[in-house]
């Protein structure tokens, strides 16, 4: 975390791939290599665990905080490995390159799936490496697949909406549905096995061309999903098992009312009691998957808002503290180094800047936020800037750095850009002006997202917090990974050291 590097911010989901959704297969490995092209160490993602229409495909609102997006599978991966042969893919339908149609990519990779699966099941299960995957990973993945399998035998339904027995997870109940759904639990095993593979493999071969992946782990998960269902007592429910208290952010520069996301929040007194156990493995799982980990809404862990049940906006929470040096400190106790990114962006208080410290946590500073009426001290702007840091022109969260100028920065904002970089620019120039000066910067790690790189406005934004719909579908088109782009990257990369 201390070399002076930099890397690109792309999410699997925005890759080119002929199945209507970035995947694990021949897309991803060409990104890697262009990576490698281009000087860059680092490529950061998303997180990748499944995702569902009910919460607008939002990769930050899964039903398992464990579990792979089936929806990433790579069916030409399927097809080398012998799952899957050259009929299953007669009358494929027909796909956008540029955005991403999660609907129709669904129902095509899910037939696929069945099908892979089927093929799968003729051969002799005992002894592969599937049953290996199975009893390795059964103490999250057996709770998952039987929430998914009675998801759908529920018609989709929440789950405290499911008849009282399997929603309090009775061992009678427990057993009786375990029977009736084998089937489709182990098709679902099966999925998981797959996504896991493919994804091992793309990281060892992002490692081998000297590319290492930066993960996210949100720090809530939804409250319809296994992780609740199965640990209810790890969260602020009440009798009838909905929250008491959601969480979401106050009001700040993303919105005038906050954030209110709804995910039920922890009972850290709990947690403390188990030793943490819950989070020691999901810190475990994930530090098998990336080789670091950026955690979101850091300040969470020091006080989280805590909002009522009953609200319809975020406004009424109120802020509750939570065992942020003593959690760490037991992690620490469980793996001798925490390679952790603290998302340390909106409302950061001084004890949540003396807990980084304390831990080493570098945190993130983001270009668009530096250039307000507050510049010279303004702890964005590149002269304020630490080497602890990673420095983005932008995160997912922002508009493309071309369409905050366009849309956002208003005419005082762009005089004191101007002034900054010392001469004025087009619209067009202003993203490759922040990635210099993200590359200047004394942080140690810069990250580039893609659309800024392509220069792309605001047509090509992936996510507007608090709206809805019509988010997470940018993909970038194939021919826009060109050899030029490579070495002009490659290039402004060596001059500022971070080859």
């Amino acid at each position: 975390m201390k070399t002076r590097r930099s890397g690109i911010l792309l999410h699997i989901t925005s890759l080119p791939s002929p199945y209507g959704i970035g995947d694990l297969g021949p897309g991803a490995c060409r990104f890697a290599d262009f990576l490698a092209d281009a000087g860059q160490s680092i490529w950061q993602i998303l997180p990748l665990n499944p995702t569902s229409s009910v919460s607008a495909n939002s990769p930050y609102s899964s039903f398992s905080a464990f579990a792979g997006n089936p929806l990433l599978i790579s069916p030409e991966r399927l097809l080398e490995e012998g799952y899957l042969v050259p009929e299953d893919f007669e009358n494929p339908p027909l796909f956008s390159e540029g955005k991403v149609n999660y609907e129709t990519a669904s129902t095509h990779k899910r037939a696929l799936l069945r099908k892979a699966f089927a093929r799968f099941a003729q051969g002799n299960r005992e002894g592969s490496k599937f049953a290996g995957f199975c009893g390795e990973n059964a103490y999250w993945l057996d709770d998952y697949a039987l929430f998914v399998a009675l998801k759908e035998h529920f018609d989709r339904i929440v789950w405290s909406a499911w008849q009282p027995e399997i929603r309090q997870r009775t061992a009678g109940a427990l057993q009786e549905w375990r029977a009736r759904l084998t089937d489709r639990m182990l098709a679902e095993k099966f999925s998981q096995y797959l996504f896991f593979e493919q994804w091992s493999a793309l990281k060892s071969y992002c490692n081998q061309r000297n590319v290492q992946i930066i993960g996210d782990l949100p720090i809530y998960v939804s409250y319809d999903s296994v992780d609740v269902w199965a640990n209810p007592m790890l969260f602020q429910l009440d009798e009838e098992q909905r929250p008491t208290f959601v969480a979401g952010v106050p009001p700040d520069y993303f919105s005038v009312t906050g954030q209110l996301w709804g995910n039920p929040v922890y009972r850290w007194e709990v947690l403390k009691e188990s030793g943490y156990r819950w989070w020691i493995q999901r810190f475990e799982h994930n530090l098998q998957l990336f080789d670091a980990i950026r955690l979101d809404h850091f300040r969470g862990f020091v006080a989280y808002w805590a909002i009522p049940g009953s609200e319809t906006t975020a406004i009424k929470g109120k802020w509750e503290p939570a065992p942020a040096r003593d959690f760490f400190t037991t992690l620490l106790k469980r793996f001798s180094y925490l390679p952790i990114i603290a998302e340390d962006l909106g409302v950061i208080t001084p004890d949540v800047r003396e807990l980084m410290t304390c831990f080493g946590f570098p945190g993130m500073k983001v270009l668009q936020f530096a250039f307000g009426e507050d510049l010279p001290a303004n702890p964005y702007a590149p002269h304020n800037h630490t080497r602890n840091a990673l420095v983005y022109t932008g995160t997912h969260d922002n508009n493309t750095t071309r369409g905050w100028f366009e849309k956002e920065l208003d005419e005082a904002g762009k005089k004191r850009l101007f002034y900054y970089l010392g001469k004025d620019v087009a619209g067009a120039e202003v993203p490759w002006e922040l990635i210099r000066l993200a590359m200047m910067s004394v942080c140690s790690t810069a990250i580039l997202p893609m659309q800024d790189i392509l220069a792309l406005g605001e047509e090509a934004r992936l996510n507007v917090p608090s709206v809805a719909l019509g988010n997470w579908d940018w993909r970038l088109l194939p021919g826009q990974l060109t050899a030029e782009l490579a070495e002009k990257l490659a290039e402004m990369t060596r001059i500022y050291g971070r080859i």
